[in-house]
């Protein structure tokens, strides 16, 4: 790709900026950014989302994040009866919050918009893209899996909605979803929600992908085989090019809390890490049990755990526990992960969690909370055979002592490593001249042609 070809390349890039969504879109960026050192790059995200995505970053030239409206009321403030309210209001504010900072930057870069990269979810970037006669190149950041049933949305609906669909009716009516139920489908999807506007966006973005210059997945291609033939069927350009962990590994990842020197002081493929993302936190009594279970059970411990713990666990925990456990805010995921302490990964089986532990080879205990964390446990323990889910998706303390010993200490435990050996295979065969690579590759010629 010659540099002048990319000399007045300016793509805008439209983030959502909520749960883990902004953070992997930027890491997308960040290498292709390195790939066409003279295209501009437009990071468009809220004030809050963008600190943090850029925090700690070493500054990139052509990179430069722009703040969009929020949507939210003045002075408002997050309720823990309903922390999914701002997404909604975000959304209402869309997409006349991007339009408006696009505008802005094209002033302030003097080049027009050459291409629009977005997080899939916003399919208002069809419509923006085709009003300045650009190409749209969405993201998906979560598992193939959940795009196919958004894709198909109405026929599952047809199939599996209503009141009458037993929960464990199977979807056999899509290949390679023999061992998936209607309990596992993403409740938005079937129109179940608190706020009306997520399963609109998901609804709509299911009908306009098939528009898009291409398809972009987090994923890799040899992890679901049948159903990345089903997606390139649906969709131009279906371009996976995952797990992005690796094929655009973050630069700078600190360890404030010293959690390698501390896993480095436990024995091998001993060690239960604990983390639910960074905006999931379980019920209180399920927190409870957890901590008691870990208390109890024979394994060391290291809990990522980001509010307050003399607040949330048990009275006494902390103090009992700090010869055996270790609690801390924040831990450098990744590297926890491939440690060769690390035994178990104990999840709310989160896309992002999920392909991380594949890379670290450590086969998960799986708790979902919302979205399409029940179909990834379900993938992860019936179809990848790669973990288990906890029993009736509500964490109990024999529960948990049950699944970590099932997986440190049984026959079928070491199986189940052995199975994630062999998808971190193919997930480092694909970004090592493979698949992955080479779609990069095709990415780019997309966004810069």
């Amino acid at each position: 790709m010659s540099e002048a070809k990319n000399d007045l390349k300016h793509i805008a890039v439209l983030a959502f900026p909520f749960a883990t969504h902004a953070a992997p879109l930027f890491s997308l960026i960040r290498r292709l950014s390195t790939m066409a050192p003279q295209a501009k790059f437009t990071f468009f995200s809220t004030k809050e989302s963008n600190n943090k995505v850029f925090s700690g970053q070493a500054r990139l030239e052509n990179i430069k994040p722009y703040n969009v409206n929020d949507g939210l009321p003045e002075d408002y403030m997050i309720s823990f009866e309903n922390p999914h309210e701002p997404v909604g209001y975000f959304l209402k504010a869309a997409p006349g919050n991007f339009k408006q900072a696009m505008e802005v930057a094209v002033q302030v870069i003097g080049r027009e918009i050459t291409c629009i990269i977005s997080d899939a979810f916003f399919w208002f970037g069809a419509d923006i893209a085709r009003e300045l006669h650009v190409p749209w190149v969405p993201l998906w950041t979560a598992g193939p899996r959940p795009l196919l049933l958004h894709l198909e949305t109405d026929l599952v609906r047809q199939k599996m909605g209503g009141d009458g669909v037993p929960e464990d009716r199977t979807i056999d009516f899509l290949p390679g979803f023999s061992e998936i139920r209607a309990a596992d489908i993403p409740k938005e999807l079937l129109y179940e929600d608190s706020i009306p506007e997520i399963p609109a966006m998901l609804y709509k973005m299911g009908q306009m992908l098939p528009r898009a210059a291409a398809v972009v997945s987090s994923s890799w291609e040899k992890l679901d085989p049948d159903v990345v033939n089903q997606l390139r069927s649906r969709l131009h350009n279906f371009l996976e090019v995952g797990p992005l962990v690796l094929t655009s590994p973050d630069p700078v990842m600190s360890d404030p809390q010293c959690c390698l020197e501390w896993l480095d002081k436990q024995k091998r493929g001993s060690v239960v890490y604990v983390c639910f993302g960074s905006t999931v936190i379980p019920p209180p009594h399920e927190l409870a049990v957890l901590a008691e279970a870990l208390e109890d059970c024979d394994s060391p411990f290291l809990w990522s755990f980001r509010d307050n713990p003399a607040e949330r666990f048990p009275e006494g925990f902390l103090e009992r526990t700090k010869e055996k456990g270790k609690v801390v805010p924040w831990a450098p995921q990744l590297k926890v992960l491939q440690h060769n302490a690390t035994g178990v990964f104990l999840t709310h089986a989160g896309w992002n969690s999920i392909s991380e532990s594949i890379v670290g080879c450590v086969p998960m205990i799986c708790r979902p909370v919302f979205g399409d964390q029940a179909l990834n446990t379900r993938t992860v323990e019936a179809i990848w055979k790669i973990g288990v889910g906890i029993e009736g998706e509500t964490m109990t303390k024999d529960g948990v002592i049950k699944v970590i010993k099932l997986i440190l200490s049984t026959g079928e435990g070491e199986q189940m490593r052995k199975n994630v050996e062999h998808l971190q295979d193919l997930a480092l065969d694909a970004v090592s001249n493979g698949s992955s690579s080479k779609n990069l590759e095709t990415l780019l010629e997309v966004v810069t042609k």
